[in-house]
């Protein structure tokens, strides 16, 4: 890192260089696809970083592209394919060689990674080139060999496969040419798919009706097609969307009026008088009501640390088959001064309930957010949750109409969002086979997360006995050698 950091200044962008510093699991990316080898590691990242700087890649957006380029439709992320890695589309037919954009192709290009690279990091893409309808004059060389370098020099281990469909004869010589640019690792994730075949790869589900799909997806621009994220479905039926609040102003409204008006009825007629216990107050209910709604929650053991709130967990919710996996715990706390206007949407609508979906939570607190699998769906590692936050004025109402109308009104720049994954929990084996295992009743939540737990903790301590087994090798290849080297040593010694 010491080389890296010595021509900083000049060659990288500082936030480049303070990320690399701090992001051990970047400089593992760059070490693991060189093989540990120092040298070609640091010429990697030398690399990338100056053509992050040359493409000022922290500071790409959606409005420092050109627009029409969104428009036609030629790169978008969308859809999964079979290991549940995110699909990066090339429409090849869609693409004109010209000298005059190529920069900004190329810019565009490197926003959609970075944009991936951020919301899931770590994870894996599947780069599909559709080359349907294609032709010689759709093929750029140049513009190849870049995307290619993105994957092999600027995003390490980003690639899962590179899968080309209906590629056209006449293609073959150019297609070896690329073949050269590509390393040994790099080439074996190459695979030429005709319709026929591609679904070894893809499900019908996400391959569009030209490649014998089933996914009507129709690409359309605004707003970017990468995410899929709707509001999903409170425990009291759908949530209005920001689309429908004006409409349904008017009559919360009127619905507000009424139940003024019932309340008033309400307050003239004689009050049931309901007897507590003196020892029970009022603040005890309302944790009783509480914690039995988070009983059952998986509760998160991570957090991440955002601008505006901490989420817990940090990457992923985990869901099972059994019912006591069926409910997720996330925690909101609000670091800010200010209170903060917060709501979750999800790619998979139809089979979460989230509560509360969309509220505010005060400067300082809390908010415990219960998500839970519905109509008995199944969670799928392609789910995904998305947590988005803002700052809200002081003083501001935090009622559904002001809460509407302030999301409609808040700059984009101003919201803080973070993406959860789903995590599928496999059905555990029992490990003792006795019959009085077997009458075991099933684990309360919080046994549940106590074994997950434990499972982790005896995956990170074989890592920690695989490195010490290392470390005991490698001490007894020292000593023998030192042992060799002070025997040489007595011995030139003596005959001298």
């Amino acid at each position: 890192r010491g080389s890296v950091e010595f021509h900083s200044a000049d060659k990288y962008d500082s936030r480049d260089v303070e990320r690399l510093m701090k992001d051990d699991a970047l400089v593992d990316g760059y070490l693991t696809w060189r093989h540990s080898v120092v040298d070609d590691t640091l010429k990697m990242i030398d690399e990338s970083l100056q053509w992050r700087k040359e493409y000022n890649v922290n500071d790409l957006t959606e409005s420092s592209i050109p627009r029409w380029m969104f428009e036609t439709g030629a790169v978008y992320l969308h859809g999964y394919d079979k290991e549940d890695n995110k699909l990066f589309w090339f429409k090849v037919k869609l693409h004109v060689k010209d000298a005059k954009t190529t920069v900004d192709k190329k810019r565009y290009v490197a926003f959609w990674l970075e944009r991936y690279a951020k919301r899931e990091p770590g994870m894996p893409l599947t780069v599909v080139f559709d080359m349907s309808e294609s032709g010689l004059s759709n093929i750029d060389m140049d513009f190849v060999k870049y995307i290619i370098n993105c994957f092999k020099v600027y995003y390490p281990k980003f690639l899962s496969k590179m899968i080309i469909v209906e590629m056209p004869w006449i293609m073959n010589a150019a297609w070896k040419i690329v073949k050269t640019w590509l390393g040994p690792e790099a080439i074996s994730k190459l695979k030429f798919v005709s319709k026929a075949d591609i679904q070894t790869f893809i499900s019908p589900e996400h391959l569009p009706p030209h490649m014998g799909g089933t996914d009507q997806f129709k690409y359309s621009y605004p707003p970017l097609p990468d995410d899929d994220f709707q509001s999903p479905i409170s425990e009291n039926g759908p949530i209005v969307s920001e689309d429908e609040s004006e409409v349904k102003d008017t009559e919360s409204e009127c619905k507000e009026s009424l139940e003024s008006s019932f309340n008033t009825e309400l307050a003239l007629r004689p009050k049931k008088v309901n007897f507590v216990d003196d020892g029970v107050k009022p603040d005890d209910l309302e944790r009783q009501d509480s914690s039995s709604r988070l009983r059952g929650a998986r509760k998160p053991l991570t957090t991440f640390k955002g601008t505006l709130l901490h989420v817990s967990p940090a990457e992923e919710l985990s869901f099972g088959s059994r019912d006591t996996e069926k409910k997720c715990l996330i925690i909101l706390n609000n670091v800010t001064k200010n209170q903060v206007a917060f709501k979750v949407r999800t790619t998979a609508p139809e089979k979460y309930r989230v509560k509360p979906s969309s509220s505010s939570c005060e400067a300082g607190a809390s908010v415990d957010i219960i998500v839970s699998l519905h109509g008995g769906f199944q969670a799928s590692p392609q789910d995904r949750f998305l947590v988005m936050a803002a700052e809200m004025e002081p003083g501001a109402g935090a009622g559904s109409p002001e809460l509407a109308q302030f999301w409609k009104d808040v700059p984009k720049a101003k919201i803080m969002e973070h993406r959860l994954r789903c995590h599928v929990l496999e059905s555990p084996k029992s490990i003792l086979s006795s019959p009085s295992d077997s009458l075991s009743s099933t684990p309360t939540g919080d046994t549940q997360d106590l074994q997950t737990a434990l499972m982790r903790l005896m995956v990170s301590n074989s890592r920690l006995e695989q490195k010490l087994d290392a470390c005991l090798w490698l001490q007894k290849v020292l000593l023998v050698l030192v042992s060799i080297l002070m025997a040489f040593t007595i011995y030139s010694l003596w005959t001298s």
